[in-house]
């Protein structure tokens, strides 16, 4: 059997777990060290720390301090490795723990980090869902089960000083362009509730105020929210400092493309059997700028799908020019309208699209002014079938609980 090299008890605040931190910054130091070759287990915190509580509220969603976030399991340091190189992990096998088979998909308030479609929905949801096996289910959206596609939402390795740098020159300099915007165009660095590790004193003071936050994806890996990193595949990582500095977490059950809820899987605590090995010096030699991967070979069987269309014309009937997000955005709405037919309130069909392994394409980026985005909604993740007909829609979905709904106070 694999080491544990990290543990984390849910019990436990994450705050006392050297092993954990919620920033990235050269500084931190390892929490542990491995060999190329090595495979081994990280537990991990769910992407909050134990904030969101398996309940029927939805007012820890709109009451959490989104400037605790991520809590990631690492610095892993690997023998051998140095900028320049590439760090190769194989994910090998991901669970949740054992002591928490369950995950919860939430909204955010507009007031509070927002989402994707936060002016529909501006106030905190969650709904929580029930792990069994490799199905889920909740008792807060009725009428589907599907399969888990299990997958880091966060994973990369440290920046060096320099890229740090070049990260919040650029985010915060975004910010400064609409300094009052809501949700905020960025997340600027935040030291009162960084957590760096093992790292004290002085030195933790220093890195604090510099540490990036963990939100946005960026050149190292991060916060991607890629679903087809599940078990079986295979991610290439620009290395930037010695060691490589490789940390994980944000671990989901399920979530479909775009993790559109933006609390927007299923999120879980749970385990990650990887194994590393070293290229050495290959960013330079395949030309690597980002991570690359190769998905997992191990999929959830579903053949059959309902698409649903966007284009570049916004909810008030605004033309923009080839804009793939508006189109995305138009698709997703489409999709959460057609299932309000079947007796799904707007929040649940949200929901489903954020957590259920829907895909998310591009279609058409050429044919100005409109770029044509598609959602693609598996039809066997429901208990009755949604597809059109004669008939029309019957009404599958009657009363039953709602999500929880806590409106800003």
């Amino acid at each position: 059997m694999p080491d544990t090299l990290i543990k984390v008890d849910l019990k436990q605040s994450p705050y006392e777990n050297e092993q954990v931190h919620n920033r990235w910054h050269p500084d931190i130091p390892m929490a542990c060290w491995v060999k190329p070759g090595d495979d081994f287990v990280l537990e991990t915190y769910d992407w909050t720390g134990g904030f969101i509580q398996n309940n029927d509220s939805a007012d820890d969603v709109r009451d959490i301090d989104l400037s605790i976030v991520h809590f990631l399991s690492g610095p892993v340091g690997v023998h051998g490795a140095e900028p320049g190189d590439l760090l190769v992990v194989d994910l090998l096998d991901i669970g949740a723990k054992a002591d928490s088979l369950w995950g919860f998909n939430g909204f955010f308030s507009k007031n509070n980090g927002g989402g994707f479609l936060t002016d529909h929905f501006p106030f905190a949801q969650k709904s929580i869902w029930d792990i069994q096996g490799m199905f889920t289910k909740s008792r807060h959206v009725p009428g589907v089960n599907y399969a888990g596609l299990i997958h880091p939402g966060l994973i990369g390795c440290l920046p060096d000083p320099s890229l740090l740098e070049k990260w919040n020159e650029r985010e915060v300099g975004l910010i400064a362009t609409e300094p009052d915007r809501v949700p905020p165009l960025a997340n600027p660095p935040f030291a009162a509730t960084a957590h760096m590790g093992k790292l004290g004193g002085d030195a933790k003071a220093k890195a604090a105020a510099e540490g990036a936050r963990t939100v946005p994806p960026r050149e190292h890996g991060g916060n991607c929210d890629i679903k087809d990193l599940s078990r079986g595949s295979k991610i290439y990582f620009p290395v930037y400092v010695k060691g490589a500095g490789l940390s994980v977490g944000d671990l989901h059950f399920s979530q479909g493309d775009g993790e559109i809820t933006f609390c927007g899987a299923i999120e879980m605590a749970g385990w990650v059997h990887m194994k590393v090995e070293v290229i050495k010096g290959g960013m330079a030699m395949y030309g690597i700028r980002n991570p690359i991967f190769r998905p997992s070979p191990i999929t959830p069987h579903y053949n059959d799908y309902l698409i649903f269309e966007g284009i570049s014309v916004d909810e008030a009937g605004k033309q923009h020019y080839l804009d793939v997000n508006v189109a995305y955005r138009q698709a997703c709405l489409n999709a959460i309208e057609y299932l309000t037919k079947f007796g799904y309130s707007k929040a649940q069909a949200y929901s489903i699209l954020g957590t259920a392994p829907v895909q998310g394409h591009i279609s058409g980026v050429v044919d100005i002014p409109n770029s044509c985005a598609t959602l693609w909604l598996p039809t066997q993740i429901f208990d009755f079938d949604i597809r059109p007909n004669a008939s029309g829609p019957v009404k599958y979905i009657q009363g039953g609980p709602e999500m929880p709904l806590s409106p800003d106070l």
